[in-house]
């Protein structure tokens, strides 16, 4: 059977993504109580060390970004994975608040060199005109880090302890995705403005373009705020709306399966529509459903909706993040524009938890439906000024 290129750097990609979120972003949500009882750190430090991470990797992604351009993905990529297991080896030797942080902060290098933005990239360099479809596999294949390692974190921990379980995670990016990247990924793609996607790539930038980056930076960051900000208090919120701990967790477990069918139907039938419309969907159900939470989020089928809005939302702006720039900027500059968007959402993601952590203290569930509200639908402004200045995008 013959394997296009394409093909195999999104079977290739789809494994590290996983790898990567679940080693990373997710791993503490199993791992974090027994870190906090062996370095006696709190829990917001805990879990603090997730904000370091997007904090550090946003303030690398431009430069990243245009070096992905320029040389290609492969071997940045696979430098990332090397990077992500030395953070993780050192992360099982911690001992304390400095060297955990630290940590960490290494590990947001290594998501900028091989993570979710670097992956785009690469897909978009090899897939060409079918970069949307691959994207979206990506996308599906990524939201089951969770349903893979959240337990195999909590079995492994049983048997090898915390530290243990870093040092297997270290030895898979090490023997499983830098190898992965170097195989799957082919050299420097050769990309140009005859192989963009349809969108005209300015150089230099004009105007308009400016304008469009403007507008896509501010939609993308509001809805990385919710996105990140939210699903960390989902189960919490709920349970200030009134509902019992059970129902809560039933509640915020709808939000994975959501996202993934939303991700299905856009890789069956994206092709059939416009990414704008696609774009104008996502941004108009995200505040639909957060303002009917926000007004009777207390009513079992209205909080129903809302997650599940919210799970619709998200699922497609994972997408989006992606192919929306791609379809806009075209593959010559792809890496240097999405590289510049990751720094105002990596910011943005780094400081949403802990912002609705104080907002939730202070004003309760009403407090934090109220400003994802707010966010909601600057979003969805700037979205609809954003089709109304770029025209509609395939």
């Amino acid at each position: 059977m013959n394997v296009t290129p394409a093909a195999k750097a999104t079977i290739g990609l789809g494994l590290t993504q996983i790898v990567g979120w679940g080693t990373t972003f997710l791993m503490p949500s199993v791992l974090g109580r027994h870190i906090e009882r062996d370095l006696g750190l709190a829990s917001e430090i805990v879990y603090g060390g997730i904000t370091v991470m997007f904090g550090v990797g946003a303030l690398f992604a431009p430069r990243v970004g245009r070096l992905l351009d320029r040389t290609g993905a492969r071997s940045i990529m696979a430098a990332g994975s090397i990077v992500y297991a030395l953070s993780l080896a050192a992360l099982s030797f911690s001992q304390g608040l400095v060297s955990y942080l630290l940590c960490w902060a290494a590990m947001g290098i290594a998501s900028t060199l091989a993570l979710n933005t670097p992956a785009s990239i690469a897909l978009a360099q090899v897939a060409g005109a079918r970069a949307r479809q691959a994207i979206a596999v990506l996308a599906i294949v990524g939201g089951f880090a969770s349903t893979v390692f959240w337990p195999v974190s909590e079995a492994l921990e049983l048997f090898v302890s915390w530290r243990g379980v870093l040092l297997i995670y270290a030895a898979m990016h090490l023997l499983v995705c830098a190898p992965v990247h170097l195989l799957a990924l082919p050299g420097r793609v050769a990309v140009g403005p005859q192989a963009a996607t349809g969108a005209k790539i300015p150089a230099p930038p004009s105007e308009r373009s400016r304008q469009i980056f403007l507008l896509l930076s501010i939609s993308f960051s509001c809805g990385a705020f919710i996105f990140t900000g939210f699903i960390v208090h989902a189960i919490g919120v709920l349970r200030g709306l009134g509902h019992d701990p059970a129902s809560a967790l039933l509640l915020a477990s709808l939000i994975g399966p959501a996202q993934v069918a939303v991700r299905v139907i856009e890789l069956m039938f994206g092709h059939r529509y416009a990414i704008s419309s696609s774009a104008l969907f996502a941004a108009a159900v995200l505040p639909l459903g957060l303002g009917l939470a926000w007004l009777a989020g207390g009513n079992f089928a209205i909080a129903l909706l809302c997650l599940v809005a919210y799970g619709i939302a998200n699922g497609l702006k994972a997408v989006l993040r992606a192919t929306l720039p791609l379809a806009l900027f075209g593959r010559a500059q792809f890496g240097t524009y999405l590289g510049r968007l990751a720094l105002p959402q990596g910011i943005v993601s780094a400081a949403a938890p802990p912002v609705l952590a104080a907002v939730m203290t202070s004003y309760g569930a009403q407090g934090v439906l109220a400003v994802t509200f707010v966010v909601a639908m600057v979003a969805l402004v700037a979205t609809v000024m954003l089709v109304r200045v770029s025209g509609t995008v395939r």
